[in-house]
C-alpha cells in the first residue's frame, strides 16, 4: 500500500469516527429513520405512480407522495402514543379519587387474606400518579432539555424519512458504486441485506399485531372491560418478546381472581399460557425464519440486545444488525469461498440466510438501483 492509499485511509477513519461522535446523540433518530423510509419506500413507490397521472411533473409527484407517507405514518405513530399515556394517567387519577369501575374495596380484602398485608389502592394510584408528576415535572430545565431533544430529533427524523424517500434508491447506487467490491458481490449483498432486513421488519410486525389481536379475544372472552385500549398496548408491548403481552394478561386474570371471578381468572391463565404464548415461542420465529432466514435464537438476541442498546428502535435494528452480518458472511461464503474452492460442495442452505434467490422485493430494489445509476 502506497503512502497516498494509506494517508486517504486513515483520513476516511478519522472523518467516520468525528461523523459517529456527532450523530451519537441522536443515533436512534437516524436509525428509526432508515428504518421508517425503508418499509415506505415500496409504498411510496405505488403512491408516486398514482399521484403521477394526475401531476405532469415527476419530482413533484414524488415531493406530494413523500409528504403524504410522512404525515400518516407520524399520525399512526404518535397518536396511540398519546392516546396510551393519557388514557393510562387518567385511569391513575380516577382510581385516586375513587371514580373507578374496578372492585377495590374487594381487591384489598382478597389481598388483606391472600398476603396478610393491608393495601390502599386509591392511595398507591395517588402516590404513583404524584411520583410520575414529580419525574416529568421536577426538574424544569431538565424537562426543557428532554423536550429539546426529542423535538430536534423527531424533526430529524422527518427530513431524513422525507429525503431517502426521494433519493434513497439513488444513494444505494451511491454506494455500491463507491464499494471495493466488485459490480456482481456488491448487487448480492444488496439483495441479501434486503432480503434479511424485510423480512425481520415485517415477521416481527405481523406476529406483534396477530399476538395482540388473539390476546385481546381472550380479555374479551374472560370480560375484561376496554379491551380496545388494552389490545393497542399490547400491539405495542408484543415487539418485545417473551414477555410483551404477558404483562397485561397476567395481571388482569390476577385482577379476576381477586374479584372472586375464579372460572374467568383460570381460563384467561389457560389461554394466555397456551394460545398467546403459542404464537410467541412458535409463531413469531416461523414468520421471521420465514422471511429473514434467521435463527430464532438470534432474534431473540438481536431483539434484547438492540432494546438494551437503543431503546425501543433496538427492538428492529438489534435483530436487522445481525442479520446484516449473517447477508455478509453468506455473500463471502458464496462469492469467494465457492470460487476459491470449486471442488467442495456449496449447494447447501445457510443456517442464517436463504439462497441466492432474488426475491420480489430485493428484485424491485436491485431494478430501482440500477435505473438510479442510469
Amino acid at each position: 500500500m502506497d503512502r497516498e492509499k494509506l494517508f486517504l485511509y486513515v483520513l476516511l477513519a478519522i472523518v467516520t469516527f468525528s461523523v459517529f461522535v456527532i450523530v451519537r446523540p441522536f443515533l436512534e433518530y437516524v436509525l428509526l429513520a432508515l428504518l421508517l423510509a425503508y418499509v415506505l419506500f415500496p409504498l411510496h413507490l405505488q403512491l408516486r405512480e398514482s399521484v403521477q397521472r394526475r401531476l405532469p411533473s415527476t419530482r413533484v409527484a414524488e415531493i406530494v407522495s413523500a409528504v403524504t407517507l410522512i404525515l400518516a405514518s407520524f399520525v399512526v405513530l404518535i397518536i396511540p402514543i398519546l392516546y396510551i399515556l393519557t388514557a393510562f394517567l387518567e385511569d391513575l387519577r380516577l382510581i385516586s379519587r375513587g371514580e373507578t369501575d374496578l372492585q377495590t374495596a374487594l381487591i384489598e380484602r382478597k389481598l388483606a387474606e391472600i398476603a396478610g398485608v393491608d393495601v390502599d389502592i386509591q392511595e398507591t394510584a395517588g402516590q404513583l400518579t404524584e411520583f410520575l408528576f414529580s419525574v416529568f415535572f421536577h426538574d424544569v430545565s431538565h424537562l426543557i432539555e428532554l423536550s429539546l431533544h426529542v423535538s430536534l430529533g423527531v424533526a430529524l427524523v422527518l427530513f431524513l424519512v422525507f429525503y431517502l424517500l426521494l433519493d434513497g434508491p439513488a444513494l444505494v447506487a451511491w454506494l455500491t458504486d463507491a464499494s471495493p467490491l466488485s459490480p456482481g458481490v456488491s448487487a448480492t449483498l444488496v439483495d441479501q441485506i434486503d432480503r434479511t432486513t424485510w423480512g425481520a421488519v415485517v415477521g416481527h410486525a405481523f406476529a406483534a399485531v396477530v399476538q395482540a389481536l388473539v390476546a385481546g379475544l381472550g380479555l374479551y372472552l374472560a370480560g375484561i372491560s376496554n379491551v380496545v385500549f388494552w389490545t393497542i398496548v399490547m400491539m405495542v408491548l408484543a415487539f418485545l418478546p417473551l414477555i410483551g403481552v404477558f404483562v397485561i394478561w397476567a395481571p388482569a386474570a390476577s385482577y379476576l381472581f381477586l374479584i372472586d371471578e375464579t372460572g374467568s381468572a383460570i381460563f384467561l391463565t389457560l389461554y394466555g399460557i397456551t394460545v398467546v404464548s403459542f404464537i410467541d415461542y412458535y409463531v413469531r420465529p416461523i414468520v421471521i425464519d420465514k422471511r429473514a432466514r434467521l435463527n430464532p435464537a438470534v432474534i431473540l438476541v438481536g431483539v434484547f440486545g438492540g432494546v438494551y442498546t437503543l431503546g425501543f428502535v433496538g427492538l428492529f435494528v438489534g435483530p436487522i444488525l445481525i442479520g446484516i452480518v449473517v447477508a455478509i458472511l453468506e455473500t463471502f461464503r458464496q462469492e469467494y469461498r465457492s470460487s476459491a474452492q470449486p471442488e467442495l460442495d456449496t449447494s447447501g442452505d445457510s443456517p442464517g440466510v436463504d439462497d441466492g434467490t432474488a426475491t420480489p422485493r430485493s428484485s424491485e430494489v436491485s431494478r430501482t438501483t440500477r435505473a438510479s445509476r442510469k
